[in-house]
């Protein structure tokens, strides 16, 4: 998908997809927030100090999370500043992942939503329930 923008000078220029992060960072940072491995992922942070094996184990508990998309999500919050990877040089290799200070405060914030979620769900399920109601074809009569 491109978009089109003005340049400083007043000519039109087109960007694709490869520049969405120069176009809207925040976004991104919030898609990484609370991308579905993301929001496990920071919101377990928030105990504490994990070592990868752990903190997968902790977020199976809820739902099954491949290596692969554990350790993605992990590199890209850490690009993002709000986790940081130590990597110790022993054998065998251990690797501990914790919170910034940054990361803590995005956790809370995505904890918080979390929290109301659940508080909340009852009334979410009646909200879907009455707009299935609405919208429910009618039965024909013959």
């Amino acid at each position: 998908m491109a978009v089109s923008s003005t340049a400083a000078d007043g000519r039109d220029e087109t960007r694709t997809g490869d520049s969405r992060e120069a176009m809207c960072p925040h976004r991104l940072v919030l898609e990484h927030v609370t991308s579905r491995w993301g929001v496990l992922a920071l919101i377990e942070l928030l105990e504490g100090s994990h070592r990868f094996s752990e903190l997968r184990r902790a977020i199976g508990r809820s739902a099954r999370v491949s290596e692969k998309m554990l350790t993605q999500t992990l590199q890209t919050l850490e690009r993002d500043g709000l986790v940081h990877r130590d990597a110790k040089p022993v054998i065998p290799p251990r690797v501990d992942y914790s919170l910034t200070g940054l990361g803590r405060e995005a956790a809370e914030q995505v904890r918080a939503l979390a929290l109301w979620t659940e508080r909340r769900m009852a009334d979410v399920e009646e909200a879907r329930r009455a707009y299935d109601e609405t919208r429910a074809p009618r039965a024909r009569v013959s």
